[in-house]
């Protein structure tokens, strides 16, 4: 089993013991503590079947079968390239994104420290799966999720080029439409149809946003463009439906965004009912959250209580003429009419 280990403090919490004579050399010199992150190229040596390496993105060992026996001798040489460093970096951010953690991240958020650690890449102590906990002002906590790790990284007409976090939060955020009667074809003010003629899209999801950018502010919810659906064509038969309905989006435009619902790719890594590729745009991947604990696509296991909550949710996808998609809280994947009222589960992205 793999232990990170915190050199400055030159213990091993789960283990209770200090691992003796572990030493750390900076240059050819001893150290009583390791340097600040930056170019150094490193050497680890261990003893009693004791093996690791070090972690360039959280700046700390991983040991594997450490015992109470185990010498550690890291060195630290500079010289490290910019080109060398980032490999690590991505190597580590690979490992972050492909592994389910789960656990509470709220003291970066609570000390700021959570922006600084999405933005400069490294994703320090941020695995998929770990929460945040937040409380509104009108005294509702929130639960946010990391769903994935720079997964639209360079997406978009205009490239995202600022790392990220995806967030969704683990359940819905209350109920609502897509539009007040059963229908996608609802023209909005700016003309438009399908999705971006929904009145989630203008004024739902637009309240959610508030709330979101109140939580963790203005300038750390990232804006990123999209493909989204904005006109209805009548007569198409759409191909998740089959013959059971008419009606598919048609056309599309790129849009500046702060928040989306996700699309049937997001979640279950293939369109089911979607009516074509319109639906989908950027949104062409499944996020690793729900790769890695599938199990989340309809539910959450709150890891304090160990109490489990389904739920259904919108998906943004047109399915035809008078629904959209939604995720069903038996796990199913279904289609219904806009008018109905299901769970409101956006994400965005922070840095």
């Amino acid at each position: 089993m793999k232990k990170s280990f915190n050199v400055l403090k030159g213990k091993i919490p789960e283990f209770g013991y200090d691992i003796k004579m572990l030493s750390v050399v900076i240059d050819d010199k001893k150290s009583e503590s390791i340097p600040e992150r930056g170019l150094y190229k490193t050497n680890l040596h261990c003893t009693n079947g004791t093996f690791g390496e070090w972690d360039y993105n959280n700046w700390n060992l991983v040991l594997n079968n450490v015992s109470s026996e185990s010498k550690c001798n890291v060195e630290f040489t500079s010289g490290l390239s910019e080109e060398e460093y980032n490999k690590y970096i991505e190597a580590g951010k690979a490992l972050h994104r492909n592994t389910y953690r789960g656990k509470d991240i709220t003291r970066y958020y609570t000390d700021g420290s959570l922006y600084t650690r999405i933005s400069n890449g490294s994703f320090e102590d941020i695995y998929v799966g770990d929460y945040i906990k937040t409380i509104h002002t009108d005294g509702k906590e929130y639960i946010w999720l990391i769903a994935d790790i720079d997964n639209y990284l360079y997406s978009g007409d205009t490239p995202l080029t600022k790392h990220h976090a995806t967030i969704i939060p683990a359940t819905t955020l209350g109920n609502a439409s897509m539009n007040d009667t059963h229908s996608t074809l609802t023209i909005n003010i700016e003309g438009y149809q399908a999705y971006m003629g929904s009145k989630m899209v203008s004024e739902i999801l637009l309240k959610q946003l508030i709330i979101i950018k109140n939580i963790f502010g203005d300038s750390h919810v990232l804006k990123y463009r999209n493909i989204l659906t904005t006109k209805m064509s009548t007569e198409s038969i759409s191909s998740g439906m089959g013959t059971s309905g008419s009606g598919a989006s048609s056309e599309w435009a790129w849009f500046e965004r702060e928040i989306d619902l996700m699309s049937e790719m997001n979640v279950y890594g293939a369109p089911v009912a979607s009516s074509n590729m319109r639906d989908t745009g950027i949104d062409n991947r499944q996020y690793a959250i729900f790769q890695l604990k599938p199990e989340y696509i309809n539910s959450y296991i709150n890891p304090e209580t160990n109490a489990t909550v389904r739920f259904n949710y919108w998906l943004k996808n047109v399915t035809y003429k008078p629904s959209f998609a939604i995720v069903s809280s038996t796990g199913g994947s279904f289609s219904n009419g806009a008018a109905d009222s299901y769970g409101i589960r956006p994400r965005f992205l922070l840095g």
